[in-house]
């Protein structure tokens, strides 16, 4: 199997990247594209320094779906049969992309997949969601905290124990395995969102066409930094950019969302918990 993967950066930390690309030590991975936003190339001499490793300096923040993008162009003219699209904060063992490789060429109408994604206190971390209402993802910041926690819970399906495999129509966009050929019917990322919405809007627009799994036969690492409850400016960002999402998907009337939602909810029986 040929399989390339991506990590985009933006002044990254070194140790970090050099950590992430550890974990990337299988032998089926046969490119990792480093797709570097920096306002500067300091990651260049590193990279050079790293097996397989194909350094792009992108000259400027064009985001971090457009900073994919250029390595899914150059995955698919290389003809490779998966594409990972990876954040620079995630680890793992190196033999967890031979496990995926085996469940993706035993399920062939699967397009995306994500593993068991935990922080690195081995706390859970809610990847599988529904897709969002604006209520979810913009409104919520500013509600009492007990009615977010009731909102949350549904929304990032805590109440399910993420035991088995399930097709969801939207995952987290730490860790995205993908079957190339998908992309040719589907298309890249939305260059619109500069960053957040991407990983709602691609694993939706996959889910139409394939099933979009969650799989929990292996586990990763993933140290979330949750930019935008930290940072005003990146709050800004995500605000505007959700706003770019929900006017091209919907606001209040968004049928394909009320659809899968409701299909995932009774697929695991919440109304009788």
């Amino acid at each position: 199997m040929h399989v390339t993967a991506s990590i985009v950066t933006y002044n990254t930390d070194r140790d970090e990247l050099e950590r992430c690309l550890q974990s990337l030590a299988s032998d089926s991975v046969h490119t990792i594209y480093i797709s570097d936003n920096s306002p500067d190339d300091r990651l260049r001499g590193f990279c050079s320094s790293q097996a397989k490793v194909e350094y792009v300096h992108n000259h400027g923040n064009i985001g971090y779906g457009a900073g994919h993008n250029v390595a899914i162009r150059r995955s698919m003219s290389a003809h490779a049969d998966y594409h990972l699209v990876l954040n620079s904060d995630v680890y793992f063992a190196p033999e967890i992309i031979e496990s995926i490789i085996s469940y993706m060429e035993g399920n062939q109408d699967v397009a995306q997949l994500i593993p068991n994604v935990v922080y690195p206190d081995g706390a859970l971390q809610y990847v599988c969601r529904l897709l969002p209402t604006p209520m979810n993802l913009i409104f919520r910041r500013f509600l009492p905290s007990r009615m977010v926690e009731s909102m949350n819970r549904r929304y990032l399906l805590k109440f399910w124990n993420h035991s088995h495999p399930l097709n969801v129509p939207y995952m987290q966009g730490s860790f995205m395995f993908f079957r190339t050929r998908c992309f040719e019917t589907v298309g890249l990322f939305d260059e619109r969102f500069f960053m957040y919405p991407e990983d709602i809007d691609i694993t939706r627009r996959m889910h139409r066409h394939y099933r979009t799994m969650f799989w929990p036969g292996v586990t990763i690492v993933h140290a979330h930094r949750a930019s935008s409850y930290k940072s005003s400016k990146m709050l800004r960002v995500h605000m505007a950019n959700m706003v770019k999402y929900f006017n091209k998907w919907g606001w209040l009337f968004d049928k394909e969302r009320r659809q899968w939602n409701r299909q995932l909810l009774e697929t695991l029986n919440y109304g009788d918990r």
